[in-house]
Order: structure tokens, then sequence, then C-alpha cells
């Protein structure tokens, strides 16, 4: 199995590499993320005042996964999710949207602490490693 992972959990681990180093190990070759979590990992670094050493981590990270860009069959997987649920009366987060099918689209499970924003996505593989 391999995984992808959510922004609450790179940057749990960019807070704190020992809580999730053995993950990282253990997984080690089958870890993703996707552009949509880096510009989001991005965001949050510009955010802070000092933005340079948080930069400078996230780029380290992203050096140990494979970044996965929000391609054709991304997308194709996105329509699918979002018709579903519009055609059902729910809506969700676009950017976690977008995550999803990028999981979708590439066969991986979803690593988030944030289960509940992914819990209602039927099918999708949902873990949490915090």
């Amino acid at each position: 199995m391999s995984f992808l992972l959510d922004t609450n959990i790179c940057s749990a681990h960019l807070r704190n590499p020992a809580g999730l180093t053995h993950r990282m190990l253990q997984y080690s070759g089958r870890l993703f993320t996707s552009e949509i979590v880096v510009a989001e990992l991005y965001a949050g670094a510009f955010h802070k005042a000092l933005s340079g050493p948080l930069l400078t981590g996230i780029d380290d990270f992203l050096t140990d996964i494979r970044v996965l860009p929000f391609d054709r069959a991304c997308a194709l997987s996105f329509g699918q999710i979002r018709g579903e649920q519009l055609r059902r009366g729910i809506s969700f987060s676009p950017i976690d949207l977008m995550i999803a099918a990028t999981a979708f689209a590439h066969d991986l499970t979803v690593v988030t602490h944030n289960v509940k924003d992914f819990d209602k996505i039927p099918d999708l593989r949902i873990e949490d490693w915090l």
C-alpha cells in the first residue's frame, strides 16, 4: 500500500520529525503528496514572519517523498467526485476534493489527521497517523 500525505501530516512532520519518523522509514518509497499540499505548505510558511527556515524544511522534506501533479487523471476524478456530491446536495472543500482526487487517480490511501474532511467520500481509503 502507498500513501498520499495530507497537509496536516506534512506539517506535523515538519514541526516534530521524530513523531512520524518511524512511519516515514517504514513506508519509504511509498510516500507521496500532491502539488496542492505543497502549495498549502508554502502558504503556511509565507504566512510566518520568518519563512526562510520553514521553506528550507519543506524543500528538504520534499526530497524524501514524491510530489504528484494535479493532472488530467486527477481532474477527471475530481469531476466525478464533485458531480456525485453535488447531485446528493453535499459540498466539500475544493482543496480536500483535489487531494482526494489525486489519491483516487493514483490508487493511494490518504493520510490525514482531519479524517472528517474526507470520510464522506465513498471508497476513499483514509488513515490517521497522529
